[in-house]
């Protein structure tokens, strides 16, 4: 990876810092103790800035997500393999009031360019908040990790459909019948790994936050390839969050890399 684009994937590490605080207060804390924000008018995407004097990175951010992803112009840099040591964890799941989110035991971690990330938590988007070449996938789930030096990595795995996915229907089978309340379903565990892309090509580029306060300093890989989930579980997650996607941000010139 060049200089330049591995001090932007870098960018202050505060900025992860101050991320993972707003993700890890989603599971910690009532919404009543959040200002509201959603996904349509007047407390809607282009409304987050004003909702709260922290969010004004959704408006003012320089390197923001979403973005459509332009094949033609992604290059092709000495990227390293994303590789990923997942284990099984019980299944714990919280509605947080803006999507489906699935809180991962300790001890599951992705490498790569030589960092060790753990992973968090993953959660869901319809339709999938990232484009590529214009294109809008019908799910999207973003792994979201940690390093030891406190900076954010978001994993993002498309999907669309195709066959019925076992790991979703277990997920999807054991939604929280309330919000802001963490359930742990009991005798039941599950591994993300059963939801990567058997091609683990993927596209790199620096961003934030996908959700208020949309801080950066965030490092996004996007596995170029969607994994196939049925239609009835599409529906599924549909009934509880109908549209839950950020519309996609200025790329403002950023290098977006790809890894074959």
């Amino acid at each position: 990876m060049n200089n330049a684009v591995r001090t932007t994937l870098r960018t202050a590490a505060i900025g992860g810092f101050i991320a993972l605080q707003s993700i890890a207060g989603q599971c910690a804390e009532p919404a009543t103790h959040h200002p509201h924000w959603s996904y349509s008018g007047t407390s809607g995407p282009e409304k987050w800035s004003e909702v709260d004097s922290k969010f004004t990175s959704c408006s003012q951010g320089k390197v923001q997500s979403p973005i459509d992803i332009r094949t033609t112009d992604a290059k092709h840099g000495a990227l390293s393999p994303l590789t990923f040591d997942y284990q099984a964890s019980p299944l714990k799941l919280i509605d947080n009031g803006h999507t489906i989110q699935v809180n991962y035991a300790p001890g599951s971690f992705m490498t790569v360019d030589g960092k060790r990330y753990e992973l968090l938590q993953f959660h869901f988007h319809k339709p999938s908040e990232e484009r590529i070449d214009g294109k809008r996938y019908a799910l999207v789930a973003h792994l979201v990790h940690k390093n030891a030096e406190g900076e954010l990595a978001v994993v993002g795995v498309l999907m669309e459909p195709g066959a019925k996915r076992a790991m979703i229907k277990t997920i999807f089978d054991n939604l929280p019948p309330q919000k802001e309340k963490e359930v742990e379903v009991p005798g039941v565990s599950i591994n993300i790994a059963s939801l990567l892309p058997e091609n683990r090509a993927y596209y790199s580029f620096s961003g934030s936050l996908t959700t208020p306060p949309c801080s950066e300093g965030v490092a996004w890989y996007v596995m170029k390839n969607a994994v196939p989930v049925s239609s009835a579980q599409i529906a599924q997650f549909g009934h509880v969050y109908k549209m839950n996607a950020r519309p996609v941000q200025s790329a403002n010139g950023r290098v977006v890399l790809v890894n074959d």
